[in-house]
């Protein structure tokens, strides 16, 4: 049985993570076109290591989940957002998904958190299922919010209490 450790990204997953991400872009949940070289590195001024816990399976870098402040408003700071959560293709299935998000949603409260939300594509009923079972409920829709290859896509607004 593979042993999964999430934990705390560190500087040095900046190069593992920009593979990791190059390698899983999808139109399912990417608003973004397809990375192109010369590429940019994972981690930027907005987003450290210290916003982002990561997935190893055995050792390897297999996921990772981004997690922020909504806003920059004092008066939302008691609210985190999920704004990046990505399982690489190999490791689905094997609930790895699960504990990622069991453990942001333990890592929002130990930030003082009570309040999380998060924004998914319509189309990505994969992450929707997940989100719905860990509480997660739809508090609103943009409808037609984005147009990729070719097709207009919702963009639904998620939320749950900590």
């Amino acid at each position: 049985m593979p042993e999964l450790h999430i934990r705390t990204a560190l500087l040095e997953d900046d190069t593992a993570l920009a593979r990791l991400d190059r390698a899983a872009w999808s139109p399912l949940h990417a608003v973004l076109p397809r990375p192109e070289p010369p590429y940019e590195p994972f981690f930027d001024d907005r987003f450290g290591p210290h916003d982002h816990l990561v997935a190893e399976l055995d050792g390897r870098l297999v996921g990772y989940v981004k997690l922020g402040f909504p806003t920059p408003l004092l008066a939302n700071a008691h609210v985190r957002q999920i704004q990046g959560f990505l399982v690489a293709e190999e490791a689905r299935g094997q609930g790895v998904g699960r504990r990622m998000m069991r453990a942001v949603l333990a890592e929002a409260r130990r930030q003082g958190a009570l309040r999380i939300t998060l924004r998914v594509l319509g189309h990505n009923t994969p992450a929707r299922a997940l989100y719905e079972a860990e509480g997660f409920v739809i508090e609103g829709v943009l409808p037609g919010e984005f147009l990729i290859d070719g097709e207009y896509v919702d963009d639904v607004l998620m939320g749950r209490s900590l």
